[in-house]
């Protein structure tokens, strides 16, 4: 994945003035030997400087951490740590850097420390959290934040893919074609909280778009761009005659990222599918949109901006491709019969087809094969709608979420997680039978409820932990997700089904 930053967490420890110095520094020292062993050194940076209850320690580590390229910072209580000195590194570090801080602390090694070289880090974490909550200064806090020095490196290395999605979030521009389809108003969300969160946006008409796939009319690169999409597709490589074109709009899309990133880092596309792209193009983008998004370039159908921005997130999280479905379909009762019940452990509303045209990458689909869109075929020619690339997802473990700015403008997410079964679909497109536990509720409590659309992003893997930390830190006012049995949703009837 090239389109999503590399973090380097600088690590500082800090002490209070009525501790030894030396107990932080050697429990840093200690921290940073357990994170090397375990993960390599690339991604940490111990800051020699030691924060004593000063403001000029304090300068001093911040601009070490800068100049040595962190973007991204732990502050470590390897003691009780100074409160002030701690939170204003932290401060104004996330005001230099826009990046993110989190904060840890040691946990006392054995019994023999506990006569003389007591660091009450546990106390000093409380005291840190309400001096933040006074400045106003967010950061990443883990649900047990004080350990060992194996365990504050694990702490340090979940940071990582939070921190990841963060800065790239605040380095993303978004580029999208031509407005959301008529009766896609859910796709149609308000752009302020894009700029609430840092993420530029750049609206473009179809036509603009249009005018320069023309200007690549010929473009010398094509019959390469041609030649690797034959070598992906292989036997499913159905209708070769497209690929010409498929190709020429490839090369517009990346040249246009390219041109038009400006000072952002991080580009993703929410690109104009139809009604009129297949009769004015002459075909479907989706197995574009699947080639970008498999290559850390998300594009997103139907001008889905928030569904574009989730798959950013997904793919900082992740560090792989991600998808963007339907929420679709139930899976019919017979198949549950037959393929599921007794097979697996979900209740039959615990199943449900995730489903979209043909955008999902090949490498998480079974027997990849460019196809027409049957749907949009049942209206136009069917040669005018070429373009998909169509296959059961992969079975395997999935985290399905998404980040959304509501109506009135307010910041919603959720996240759940589950898994593609290994049933065959019998169906057509990009679709996957999913499965995830008490699934019905969720539809009903915070799908319906919270009024999410009908696009979910989708990651690969079971990642809901550091999702929901990435949309804690972005300050989401909600975050939903699949709520076991035994604890209802606010507003759920009681009564219902005893």
């Amino acid at each position: 994945m090239e389109n999503i930053p590399r973090i380097k967490v600088g690590v500082v420890a800090v002490s209070r003035d009525c501790f030894p110095e030396s107990l932080s520094v050697g429990r840093r020292q200690a921290l940073a030997a357990a994170y090397k062993a375990a993960y390599g050194g690339d991604d940490i940076y111990e800051c020699p400087v030691c924060i004593v209850e000063s403001e000029e320690h304090m300068r001093s580590a911040l601009e070490d951490v800068i100049a040595a390229g962190c973007n991204a910072l732990c502050v470590y209580l390897g003691n009780f740590g100074p409160e002030t000195a701690e939170t204003m590194l932290a401060e104004k570090f996330a005001l230099r850097t826009g990046n993110p801080v989190m904060f840890c602390a040691a946990a006392e090694e054995n019994t023999r420390v506990l006569a003389s070289d007591r660091g009450d880090a546990y106390c000093g974490m409380l005291n840190a959290s309400y001096n933040l909550k006074l400045r106003g200064v967010n950061a990443y806090i883990p649900e047990y934040p004080v350990g060992d020095a194996a365990y504050c490196a694990q702490l340090i290395r979940d940071f990582i893919p939070v921190a990841r999605a963060i800065v790239g979030i605040r380095n993303l521009k978004i580029i999208s074609f031509g407005p959301r389809p008529q009766n896609f108003l859910a796709c149609n969300a308000p752009i302020r909280q894009l700029y609430n969160l840092g993420v530029e946006i750049e609206e473009n008409s179809e036509l603009d778009l249009f005018e320069s796939f023309n200007n690549h009319a010929g473009d010398k690169r094509i019959p390469s761009v041609v030649a690797d999409m034959e070598r992906e597709l292989g036997k499913g490589n159905r209708i070769p005659s497209i690929l010409p074109k498929l190709a020429q709009y490839e090369l517009t899309l990346l040249d246009w990222v390219e041109k038009r990133r400006g000072d952002s880092k991080y580009t993703a596309i929410a690109g104009k599918c139809w009604p009129a792209f297949q009769t004015q193009f002459g075909f479907v983008p989706c197995y574009v949109n699947s080639r970008l998004t498999g290559r850390g370039i998300p594009v997103s159908c139907e001008v889905d901006i928030y569904g574009c921005l989730s798959e950013y997130i997904g793919e900082c999280i992740s560090g792989g491709s991600v998808t963007l479905l339907d929420i679709n379909n139930t899976v019919p009762y017979e198949m549950y019969e037959k393929e599921i019940k007794g097979k697996c452990d979900y209740k039959f509303t615990d199943t449900f087809m995730g489903f979209h045209c043909g955008n999902t990458c090949s490498e998480r689909i079974c027997n990849p094969t460019m196809k027409y869109q049957k749907i949009m075929a049942r209206s136009l020619p069917a040669e005018v709608t070429n373009g998909t690339l169509e296959g059961d997802i992969l079975p395997g473990d999935i985290t399905f979420y998404r980040l959304q700015s509501t109506s009135d403008n307010r910041l919603y997410a959720y996240v759940a997680q589950g898994e593609v079964l290994p049933v065959a679909t019998n169906s057509f497109g990009s679709i996957g039978v999913f499965a995830i536990k008490e699934m019905g509720r969720f539809y009903r409590h915070v799908l319906i409820e919270k009024g999410f659309p009908h696009h979910g992003a989708v990651m690969f893997g079971h990642f809901g932990k550091e999702a929901f930390e990435v949309f804690k830190y972005l300050g989401a006012e909600s975050i939903g997700y699949n709520r076991p049995a035994s604890l209802p949703y606010d507003g759920e009837n009681p009564f219902v089904g005893k």
